[in-house]
């Protein structure tokens, strides 16, 4: 079918449906201070030193206590169980992406979903590009109007200067988002 579009969700031609109570977030904290944040990185180019630049301002400018990294394996599967439970042991907060193709923001929404529904607050990071594939995702969990910050596209060809700056230009809406109550 010529000029056809692919609707990655599979739900192409049907009414959007609830599939049960909207999602509750986690509680969010007064500050950053002391706390301990997850950061998890779906293994795109970029993914992990943006996440490890954030992270890092998150310790010096807001008191963050520290941070632990994990690489998922495939970026565009959702977030493993005992990442899950292990970020519920040892983090406070998350901070999830970067979500820079269509598979990859979908699935970085619905780890921030799961995060969400496990207790932690969480921030997810997407690019401009693919915000209807990350909407759609969070419709499917449940979730429709999940809330995630939106970067400029790409990520992934940014030099390491350059990534630096993006983790300073979104520092303040990743602290709101983690802080807001």
């Amino acid at each position: 079918m010529p000029n056809a579009i692919l609707d990655p969700t599979g739900r192409a031609g049907q009414a959007a449906q609830a599939t049960g109570p909207a999602l509750q977030l986690a509680s969010r904290r007064p500050s950053l201070a002391g706390v301990r944040v997850g950061l998890l990185e779906n293994s795109k180019h970029n993914a992990a030193l943006l996440l490890q630049e954030i992270g890092a301002l998150l310790v010096t400018e807001q008191q963050a206590a520290g941070t632990e990294l994990t690489s998922k394996v495939n970026f565009a599967a959702p977030v493993a169980a005992d990442i899950v439970e292990r970020f519920r042991g040892d983090c406070d907060v998350v901070v999830t992406g970067v979500g820079d193709c269509g598979s990859c923001s979908a699935s970085a929404v619905a780890d921030g979903i799961a995060f969400e529904q496990a207790g932690l607050p969480a921030v997810v990071i997407c690019s401009d590009a693919f915000t209807v594939t990350a909407d759609a995702m969070a419709a499917l969990r449940g979730a429709a109007g999940y809330e995630y910050i939106v970067t400029e596209h790409p990520v992934a060809v940014l030099t390491a200067d350059q990534v630096k700056e993006r983790a300073k230009r979104l520092l303040p809406e990743i602290v709101a988002m983690l802080t807001r109550t």
